[in-house]
């Protein structure tokens, strides 16, 4: 290969590692926005927890979990290559990855991927989960729970095998992290106030709407990132290609979610636009490089529609998502995986039934493993804040800090 051609590969795949980090600068945005100003700190917490405990997770042992180098005949199920990672020794030559990246790139943009499952969940349990236990759970679920999940995949396990597809994750990091806010959200509890002594749920306002956008916005943008770098090198052609449909999903899903939200409530709800961007995002990303511009557009309106009917689910169920993450990231994540054997060139009854396949195992195994932390946390040292904290706010009572001082008085 030209040395000009696989250092311009591994320039944009360093480029679009850069755009995945910054999708969790939007990831912090739209969750404090869409929470109350008394948990703000609580929020960025875990945010900046989240990504400094992946990363070091995933070198010291996830890399290697989740791309174990599995033997043929292998059951593909679980490896592991090892602690640590060590490049070999083409690591940094055009032989590795066909040209398409480096060694240390790989690692990289794989580690940012890695904590996404985890910050899912923090907008999920925002506003009353015990800081301590959601560290925890964080250390093991991203530690242990996505690189297995990824290799099943990704890592040439037993679903690759199968012929289940998931171009950049709808299920593999988005569904992921959307089953384990499922499980969360129901062993927790809603929020106080947020559903009346007659059932019926209430708003709960966040304190910077303005900021949540800005959020989505980040995170549209990260997504150029976070799918185009799924291309593994910078394939003029295919790389375009995927810009193109992730931008008309999320274009899609917005008008989608827009549109049908004001048909049935008759106003015009900001935070369901903004949610029916991500969910035509989310939707998108498990088949991005399949498909047409149009069947993208097809993709990202009924993710649209998805959100509002979700959101409208969830609180059915009388289960509190202040940000809408189950909606968007699992039932959105399921939506765009079952869509890859619907839409574009991999569309058949056989594929279909792969995308299904893994689907249910991989929610089965998020359900049961997330079970199994959560209660056994809950157990042990409680999941959620007490009355008291959860009325004055996290910030005080897990911090001592305020994220907007008054210095008027001062």
């Amino acid at each position: 290969m030209d040395a000009g051609l696989f250092t311009a590969n591994n320039v944009w795949m360093m480029l679009a590692t850069a755009l995945v980090f910054f999708m969790h600068t939007g990831f912090a945005f739209l969750e404090i926005g869409l929470t109350r100003q008394k948990n703000t700190i609580n929020i960025l917490f875990k945010n900046i927890f989240i990504i400094t405990i992946g990363l070091l997770l995933y070198y010291a042992w996830g890399f290697n979990m989740m791309y174990p180098g599995f033997e043929e005949g292998s059951s593909g199920i679980f490896g592991f290559a090892g602690f640590g990672i060590a490049a070999p020794e083409n690591g940094m030559t055009p032989e590795y990855a066909d040209g398409g990246y480096t060694w240390w790139t790989d690692f990289l943009f794989q580690g940012m991927f890695a904590a996404t499952a985890a910050t899912i969940v923090s907008g999920a349990v925002a506003e009353r989960i015990k800081i301590g236990a959601f560290m925890i759970f964080t250390v093991i679920y991203v530690g242990l729970v996505y690189p297995i999940v990824g290799a099943w995949k990704w890592g040439g396990g037993f679903l690759d095998s199968w012929g289940f597809y998931d171009f950049a994750g709808s299920t593999l990091v988005h569904s992921v992290g959307g089953w384990a806010a499922l499980v969360a959200i129901a062993l927790l509890g809603a929020r106080i106030g947020k559903f009346g002594s007659d059932g019926k749920p209430k708003a709960i306002p966040g304190h910077s709407i303005p900021m949540a956008t800005a959020g989505v916005l980040i995170l549209w943008l990260g997504w150029f990132g976070f799918n185009g770098g799924s291309v593994l090198s910078a394939d003029p052609e295919l790389t375009s290609l995927v810009l193109v449909t992730t931008s008309l999903a999320a274009a899609a899903g917005g008008i989608g979610s827009m549109l049908f939200s004001t048909l049935l409530y008759k106003n015009l709800d900001l935070t369901m636009f903004l949610n029916g961007i991500l969910g035509g995002l989310v939707g998108i990303t498990a088949g991005a490089d399949l498909m047409s511009p149009n069947e993208a557009i097809i993709i990202g309106f009924l993710a649209g529609l998805i959100i509002v009917g979700g959101v409208a689910l969830i609180d059915k169920l009388k289960l509190d998502d202040p940000v809408g993450a189950v909606t968007v990231h699992l039932i959105c994540g399921i939506w765009g995986t079952l869509a890859v054997g619907i839409f574009g060139s991999k569309a058949g009854g056989e594929q279909f039934m792969a995308q299904l396949y893994g689907v249910l195992i991989i929610g089965a195994f998020c359900i049961i493993t997330s079970l199994f932390i959560l209660g056994a946390l809950k157990a042990i040292m409680g999941l959620r804040v007490s009355k008291e904290e959860e009325i004055e706010g996290l910030d005080l009572h897990e911090h001592g800090m305020d994220a907007y001082p008054d210095f008027t008085n001062d």
